[in-house]
Formats: structure tokens, C-alpha cells, sequence
């Protein structure tokens, strides 16, 4: 008897909160946008080469990494949940310590924005990512590999990766057209993979949220992501290029506050709305936050091709949207 009275009580909270939370995920996409265009700004400003895109990189996350532990040293209850980690990897914790790399994709996610960014701009590489992530993410979940287990490809899915491709594809060959160069086509393939490697990412960190809570992931993701940073930062110093030293622009030193930021935000709602609203809409987020960014600066790279290229990942994520709606999935 008493099932029946406090289901109805349940479900309009949840969706009022699920429906109060949609702003943070398109905010979070977004700032993997300002993310982009900060880094690469900061790569330009360091010099050139794999070392300034590396250097870039690693100052993001150092950055963000250094607060994160001071933050964690500071409050008990982070320092607890760092101990709900360290017990979870124990043999019967039921957290393995391959779950723990997510960090390594979103550190070739910010290395790629400082490699590319300067070069095709905040919008293409945003569209470029947001394609590698809808294709990426049909696999992570038909093998099983986020917090919600597996689960089969879905129409939604097929009609936004389908529809990021064709938009990546539409940006690239715009820019292909004026002018043909292997490296763009490189630098429009690598924000691809490491969009791909973000939905990974996601998965892994709802896992370990499940068991430490997202600020103790977020720790973990720059502790992965700055030591794989610095490793390739002094390895870049084996290809031509050259540091002209650090700039003294405060605001190019915000990446990794803002890769904190959105890093949490994902790990938390993850397990509000699931992979499949969670990630298209930060996909969203982020499409229309470039170019935003890419108008108010004034340093647009792409014309009417990429525009419509970024109306067209957006249309698909609305479409997809309203069918997993329509068929109550949140995965």
C-alpha cells in the first residue's frame, strides 16, 4: 500500500530536477568551448610547436591540479572520500584501477586545443569534437562501459552522430576548399579522437563518482591528466620548435579552473540524466558556445559552411533529444 503513495511524490521531483539542471550541461559545454579558445591562445603566446601546444596544456591542468589539492587537503569530507577511493580498488571494492584513466583522454583533449586551435579555429574544432564524441559514445554504451551498463544503439544516437559527422565533414571541406594542406586535415582528425576519447572519459568518471563522488574524480582526472602532460611536454622537446616564455595575460591562466569546472559538472549530473542526455546536450552547449566565442572575438575561421556545419550538429542533438524523450531513456 504504501509504494503506490509515494511513487507519484518521487517523479515530479525528479523531473523538475532533471528539467532544473538541462542549463548546467548546456554551461558545461560551453565552457569546454572558452576552454578551447583560452588554450589555444596560450599555446600562440608560448611560442610553436608540439612543446608550446604540450607546455600549454600541462599549465592547464598543473593549474587546475594545484587547486584541486589544496581544496581536498583543506575539507574532511574530500579527504574521506579520497580514502572511499582508495578502498574501492581493494579486491572487493568493486572499482578497478583501469577505471581510474579517464584522465588520460581528457589530457589529449586539452593538449589537442592547444595543438590545433590557433590554426582552424574554435568553432571547426569544436564541431570536430562534438562528431567524435556522438560516434564515440554509440560504442561506449553498446559495450557497456558507463555507470548505467550496456546498452543497445538507439535511433537518437544514429541521427546525432550521424549528423555531427556530416557537419564536420561540411566545416572541414569549407576550409579545404580555399586551401588544401595535410595539416589541416591532421588538425581537424585529432579534435575528432579526442572527442572520441571523451565520451570514454565520461564513463569511466561515472564509475568512479559512483564509488568516490565527483570532486574526488575530478582530482583523480588531473592527477592522470598532469603527469601524462608533463611526460609529453618533455618529449616534445624532441621536434622542432621553440618558447618564447610566459605571457603576462592573466585570463590565459583560467583553462584549468574551467576544465575543474566542467569536469565536475559532468561527473555530478551524469547520474541525474544519463550518457545520453548528458552528452548531447554538452554537446549543444558547446557547438553554440564556439560560435559565440569565435563572433565576439572576431577571429572567425570558417564561413557559412561552418555555420550551417554547427546548426547541424545542434539540430541533430535536438532531434535526438525529443525521441529519447518521447521514449523515456535516459541512457
Amino acid at each position: 500500500m504504501t509504494q503506490p503513495a509515494t511513487q507519484p511524490a518521487t517523479e515530479p521531483t525528479s523531473r523538475a530536477l532533471r528539467a532544473a539542471t538541462v542549463p548546467l550541461i548546456l554551461a558545461a559545454g560551453a565552457l569546454v568551448a572558452a576552454q578551447s579558445q583560452i588554450n589555444g591562445r596560450l599555446a600562440h603566446e608560448l611560442g610553436s610547436g608540439p612543446r608550446a601546444g604540450f607546455g600549454a596544456a600541462a599549465i592547464s591542468f598543473g593549474t587546475g591540479l594545484v587547486f584541486l589539492v589544496v581544496v581536498t587537503a583543506l575539507l574532511p569530507r574530500h579527504r574521506e572520500r579520497v580514502r572511499d577511493l582508495r578502498r574501492s580498488l581493494s579486491a572487493d571494492g568493486g572499482l578497478r584501477g583501469i577505471e581510474l584513466v579517464g584522465g588520460l583522454f581528457g589530457a589529449f583533449l586539452v593538449a589537442t586545443q592547444g595543438l590545433t586551435v590557433a590554426t582552424i579555429g574554435v568553432a571547426l574544432f569544436s564541431v570536430a569534437v562534438t562528431a567524435g564524441q556522438s560516434c564515440s559514445a554509440l560504442v561506449v554504451d553498446h559495450i557497456g562501459l558507463g555507470p548505467s551498463g550496456r546498452q543497445h544503439w538507439s535511433l537518437p544516437r544514429l541521427v546525432a552522430a550521424s549528423f555531427a559527422v556530416v557537419a564536420v565533414l561540411l566545416a572541414t571541406a569549407e576550409r579545404l576548399v580555399d586551401t588544401f594542406t595535410w595539416q589541416l586535415v591532421l588538425f581537424a582528425v585529432l579534435p575528432f579522437l579526442a572527442g572520441a576519447g571523451s565520451s570514454v572519459q565520461q564513463a569511466l568518471n561515472g564509475r568512479v563518482a559512483r564509488h568516490a563522488g565527483p570532486w574526488v574524480t575530478t582530482l583523480n582526472n588531473f592527477i592522470v591528466g598532469t603527469s601524462a602532460l608533463l611526460v609529453a611536454f618533455a618529449l616534445s622537446f624532441l621536434a622542432d620548435g621553440h618558447l618564447r616564455g610566459l605571457p603576462g595575460t592573466w585570463w590565459l591562466y583560467v583553462g584549468g579552473m574551467i576544465g575543474v569546472t566542467f569536469i565536475w559538472l559532468a561527473a555530478l549530473l551524469v547520474r541525474v540524466h544519463g550518457v545520453l542526455v548528458l552528452g548531447l546536450a554538452m554537446i549543444a552547449g558547446q557547438v553554440i558556445g564556439a560560435e559565440v566565442i569565435e563572433t565576439i572575438t572576431g577571429e572567425r575561421h570558417v564561413g557559412a559552411a561552418g555555420l550551417a556545419a554547427g546548426g547541424l550538429t545542434v539540430v541533430g542533438v535536438l532531434i535526438a533529444l525529443a525521441a529519447a524523450r518521447r521514449g523515456g531513456s535516459r541512457t
